[in-house]
């Protein structure tokens, strides 16, 4: 029943200077709006951009890194083996890029509860040749139907279709610039050779921009199969296992198990792209830094609107305290107050700031290097309203409690007599 009539109170207090009391709202208003409008647009940006490596990136990759052996033949002697050996100029092993029992491994991660998917792949560097132009480059020789699952590889299509790879024989699809630099369009035949010599002729059926410059020049994808009998491999040859967790925060940890129970190289997302994710964070801390100091500048305007209404309301504050209110309730009705006007505005807020995101995400953003993105990318993502309201509170709570603290300690005698 108390703080009932404290809402009443304050609700009389509210629109007795409302209109100092508004312009404290669409402070908040103006704050909120902002945050959400701005944390939405960069968050959308930042995973826009981060999505063009990292959406494109396994979380686990095993491959065979061509090195020197960790153990060499004088270390196993015998004779040697406790000495220091010192040894120079030491050559790689030729053992190839292939990864040996791949089905098996394939198999074996498959089964792990920790995995969403495994696609394998074969990656060989190539000369790609159209009349008198020869360009190195990549092939990727992908099993399109898990490419496509985990790495929604269709999305950077632009013209052809994907699954046309799985049917069409001796096919490929080229990266954008690749392809303006050869000249050729869909239809077109190209010759495709390998470092060991090995030349085929291949029918080009689509064409994938992925909006970075150093992977559209180099890069092309075709079947497992087409890759394999390009470089003249049996039909299990596989270079490159590429794997996606359920969890990708456990990528470090898998890849080093995986490592040493399969004696292959594991790199994970994060080591392979550590400079994506600092970045997108930095941004995202601008971000959220700019917004939360909005709301703050908007909490400075309701402690002075407060502080100024109490000076005004000294003798309603005398009354109140004449008639057996504590100070605690003189405090409380003015937090109310406050509470308030960050609520209407912060609700208010959030509509707007919704609004703006709204409309942000229909205005025309049309790029050559990002065909597939027709508008300005804006993430919806719930949680920013709810911090929104939650600032939009405590910043007009910790603005009102300042006043309100003044106003309880007030002494109704020296109020009454000072009028």
């Amino acid at each position: 029943m108390q703080n009932k009539l404290l809402l009443n109170i304050a609700f009389t207090l509210l629109f007795a200077r409302l209109r100092q009391s508004v312009v404290a709202a669409i402070g908040v208003t103006f704050g909120i709006a902002t945050f959400i409008a701005l944390v939405s647009f960069m968050t959308g940006l930042n995973k826009l951009l981060d999505g063009l490596i990292l959406n494109r990136t396994p979380h686990i990759r095993l491959f065979n890194e061509i090195r020197p052996s960790s153990n060499q033949p004088v270390n196993l002697s015998p004779k040697y083996r406790n000495y220091q050996n010192f040894i120079r100029s030491i050559k790689p092993k030729n053992e190839g890029a292939e990864i040996y029992n791949s089905q098996k491994i394939i198999r074996a991660i498959k089964n792990d509860a920790r995995v969403l998917g495994v696609a394998p792949k074969v990656t060989a560097p190539v000369f790609f040749r159209t009349g008198t132009i020869e360009l190195t480059g990549f092939i990727n020789g992908a099993d399109v139907l898990a490419e496509q699952k985990l790495f929604l590889l269709s999305n950077y299509v632009i013209e052809g279709k994907l699954e046309d790879l799985e049917t069409v024989n001796n096919s490929i699809f080229l990266g954008k610039g690749l392809a303006d630099k050869m000249m050729v369009e869909i239809g077109d035949a190209i010759q495709v050779s390998t470092a060991q010599g090995a030349l085929a002729t291949l029918k080009v059926i689509g064409i994938m921009q992925f909006g970075i410059a150093e992977i559209d020049d180099v890069q092309s994808y075709t079947s497992i199969q087409t890759a394999q009998k390009l470089q003249g491999k049996p039909a299990g040859y596989i270079t490159d296992i590429q794997v996606k967790l359920k969890d990708v925060s456990l990528a470090p940890g898998l890849a080093k198990q995986y490592s040493e129970l399969f004696g292959t190289r594991a790199i994970d997302i994060q080591a392979a792209n550590a400079q994506f994710e600092t970045g997108s964070n930095i941004r995202n801390i601008i971000s959220y830094s700019v917004g939360i100091t909005l709301l703050f500048v908007a909490g400075f305007g309701i402690y002075n609107i407060l502080n100024m209404l109490i000076y005004e309301k000294m003798d309603t504050i005398a009354i109140l305290k004449a008639i057996g209110f504590s100070g605690t309730d003189v405090k409380r009705a003015f937090i109310f107050l406050s509470l308030i006007i960050g609520l209407a505005g912060g609700l208010l807020g959030l509509l707007l700031g919704y609004l703006a995101s709204l409309s942000i995400s229909y205005i025309p953003f049309e790029t050559s290097a990002l065909p597939t993105v027709k508008t300005y990318p804006v993430n919806f993502n719930p949680i920013y309203y709810v911090i929104g309201i939650f600032f939009a509170l405590a910043t007009t709570y910790i603005a009102g409690w300042f006043p309100a603290r003044k106003a309880s300690k007030a002494d109704p005698v020296a109020i009454i007599r000072g009028k």
